[in-house]
């Protein structure tokens, strides 16, 4: 005997949600989404754990002898980290009435899928903001043209960052504006489109696919005057330390009292520079100099009376003597200038270029709680579920959709802030 409507109602509803789900993403479209996929279950609690890759330094001999210069092998690990359920709960009348009149309803879907898909990517984004370890620009200053967006290829490139996998820069809409006038190849795509697709302004621009995003995320940066003061301690500048978290602690003072410093804001380090992290020697920047170090402050902190506290930040300043992996030329140390980049008491809404895989979501698989749950898994691995249920004493039914992802950095060094 065929099955009746109301054995297949949350079959029939994720058919017609997830996918307006697909079709709404953006940001989440253009990272990892595979490396975590089926790892989460009841006993792995709310973290997981993968290795990071490792690297060696070669050795230069006349004779061939290398008797005494093999090197141990340190491992680092990222993690991924369970976030909160994305939930979206409607009256089951709506929902019934929604499928059984069909397509004349297909706003509806449309709102259920797009409010989930903003709220992840909102999320994602101000995760992926504060975890970016490059700098491209003037912190503060609007991009303008493409030169600008090159310019972040630049820093890429001369990084390191692999171009094994195209990548991504997300701009504010307005810069789409400044970039219109230089626009030359423009054309009509008469087919319907995901957002990612229409959310794309140039392919293949500089390795970049560049996109607009309306989910950046933004931060304002503390009302103190003084935003220069000095290391108050040696960092530890081991591997060791920061393989895990690729984050470090640096000890300051001499700021503004009381200065609070927010996550994203960016940070340099005078006379410290930035190394290639494939070869590990210096680069020159746009100027024609050897590129300063600079870092992205990882969580909010709020200094003392005597503007003193402890920032950590990401994209960690590493240097061993012969090190393999060395991002500074020179270890920091106590009573180097730390400089906060950009105004006091402004709101940053930096641009975002990344390799797809400098972060990853992964997706939680999420329990049943009804013998109507239905269960769907995108085709990069993300699981939403779609469940009915009821409130006896309120005497109502409802469905509630959910999805509840994990965010994980793999390499800071693989994505930045776009400035002009």
């Amino acid at each position: 005997m065929a099955n009746n409507f109301e054995s297949n109602f949350t079959r029939k509803l994720m058919e017609k949600v997830i996918p307006r789900f697909e079709a709404n993403r953006v940001l989440s479209k253009n990272v990892n989404t595979q490396l975590f996929e089926g790892k989460f279950n009841p006993s792995t609690g709310t973290q997981i754990d993968v290795q990071r890759p490792t690297d060696y330094k070669s050795t230069r001999t006349s004779n061939g002898d290398i008797s005494g210069t093999k090197e141990d092998i340190v491992t680092g690990k990222a993690t991924a980290t369970v976030q909160d359920y994305i939930t979206v709960a409607v009256d089951y009348d709506e929902a019934d009435e929604a499928l059984k009149m069909g397509t004349n309803q297909s706003r509806f879907w449309d709102d259920i899928a797009n409010r989930i898909v903003i709220d992840l990517e909102t999320d994602f984004a101000e995760f992926m903001k504060n975890n970016a370890g490059l700098l491209s620009g003037t912190v503060g200053t609007g991009v303008s043209s493409y030169a600008d967006v090159a310019n972040a290829s630049a820093v890429m490139q001369a990084t390191g960052v692999p171009m094994d996998k195209r990548w991504c820069y997300a701009l504010n809409p307005f810069s789409q504006v400044a970039l219109a006038t230089e626009q030359r190849g423009l054309g009509v795509n008469p087919q319907v489109a995901t957002a990612n697709e229409r959310a794309t302004v140039a392919e293949n621009f500089a390795g970049f696919d560049v996109k607009t995003a309306t989910t950046l995320a933004t931060h304002t940066s503390g009302a103190g005057a003084d935003r220069v003061g000095a290391l108050a301690a040696n960092p530890d500048v081991t591997y060791v330390s920061a393989k895990d978290s690729m984050q470090q602690s640096l000890s300051v003072s001499g700021f503004e009292a009381n200065l609070v410093i927010k996550a994203g804001e960016k940070i340099k380090i005078t006379g410290r520079k930035s190394l290639n992290q494939s070869t590990r020697d210096l680069y020159i920047d746009a100027s024609g100099a050897t590129a300063d170090f600079t870092a992205t402050v990882a969580a909010d902190v709020t200094l003392d009376g005597s503007g003193a506290g402890t920032i950590v930040i990401t994209g960690p300043a590493i240097f061993e003597a012969g090190g393999a992996y060395n991002t500074v030329d020179s270890a920091p140390v106590s009573t180097d200038v730390v400089t906060l980049l950009g105004s006091a008491s402004t709101v940053f809404q930096p641009n975002m270029f990344w390799h797809p895989d400098a972060f990853t979501i992964a997706s939680v698989g999420i329990k049943k709680l009804h013998s109507t749950d239905t269960i769907a898994t995108t085709a990069d691995g993300l699981q939403l579920r779609v469940s009915k249920y009821s409130d006896g004493d309120a005497n109502k039914q409802t469905v509630r959709f959910d999805l509840r992802p994990a965010y994980g950095v793999m390499n800071p060094f693989f994505a930045g802030h776009g400035y002009g």
